[in-house]
């Protein structure tokens, strides 16, 4: 199979499968009246890159996508779970049910999926508030979100870059890696943070201070590090976790700045945008970029 090769389209139909609804509830009147799917939507990772067991093929490449219950609702505005992942994951559990373990789903697939799970709840169209960047002007501008699952069909998640004479084979995080990673970046952010602490000593700001950059700096490098599963080199390839790990935070500036721009690169085409906005004032033509937040995303039907 060619590494490179062009993952499935994402899409969103409106077939039919069974309604989401306890065991129990199968021989009770009201068991028409459970969840029924409201879309069916392609992974961008094309079912790639899950464990066995985290998600239930589909024969088709499609998986139903149910509108969120209540419960669903409040999960994305309780803050700790937010922040833990424990919300999304409970989240898309019940929502998108072939998916059977969230916390080892590619990141690859999150954006998507939790604009799919919009859309089953509140309908493709989101309104979206922002300045224009040339008159600051307020403006409300309608999205329909079905456009960003459709420009995901030009996804291609490439497995592998070439960086001189070495080659290296990546992947994608898993959602429970990327929680992880988000949840130690923050901790030390904390800590960076502590020159504004008016009770501490000089001296200890500034050994705790050096402490926490050198960790943020190790983390930074890790983020690179912990995607590449092999590098091939002329005389051989390597695939031990260590090994990699301590090259990448061992080698020179240019592998590691091909590697991050590499990544972020991927990463751009999978970003929320409203492309080609016009301003209603100045006619200034521009971009926004929609924050993924699940607080706000799910905040509101409009």
């Amino acid at each position: 199979m060619d590494e490179n090769m062009e993952l499935p389209k994402v899409d969103i139909t409106t077939n039919t499968a069974p309604s989401v609804e306890p065991a129990s509830a199968k021989s009770s009147p009201l068991s028409a009246y459970y969840r029924q799917p409201k879309i069916y939507m392609s992974l961008p990772s094309g079912g790639q890159f899950y464990p066995q067991g985290a998600l239930d093929t589909s024969e088709d490449g499609k998986y139903a996508v149910y509108s969120m219950t209540a419960k669903d609702e409040l999960m994305f505005k309780t803050p700790d779970a937010l922040l833990s992942g424990q919300s999304t994951v409970a989240v898309i559990n019940s929502c998108i049910p072939s998916i059977k373990d969230p916390w080892q789903m590619p990141t690859v697939d999150l954006d998507a999926i939790l604009v799919a799970i919009r859309i089953a709840t509140y309908g493709e169209e989101m309104d979206i508030d922002t300045n224009c960047p040339a008159c600051k002007e307020e403006q409300r501008y309608g999205f329909k979100l079905t456009n960003y699952l459709e420009e995901l069909a030009q996804f291609n998640y490439n497995k592998v870059m070439t960086v001189g004479e070495l080659t290296f084979h990546i992947r994608p995080y898993t959602y429970k890696e990327f929680t992880k990673k988000t949840l130690a970046r923050i901790e030390q952010e904390k800590i960076f943070n502590i020159v504004n602490d008016k009770d501490m000593s000089d001296e200890e700001k500034v050994d705790r201070f050096g402490v926490s950059f050198v960790r943020l700096t190790e983390l930074t490098v890790e983020n690179i590090a912990d995607v590449v599963k092999q590098i091939d080199t002329p005389n051989g390839s390597e695939t031990d976790v260590a090994q990699i790990k301590d090259f990448i935070l061992n080698s020179n500036k240019e592998i590691f700045e091909a590697l991050s721009q590499g990544l972020n690169a991927m990463k751009a085409q999978l970003d929320l945008k409203v492309k080609n906005s016009k301003c209603d004032k100045c006619e200034h033509i521009f971009d926004i970029n929609v924050t993924m937040d699940q607080a706000d995303f799910f905040g509101a039907r409009s």
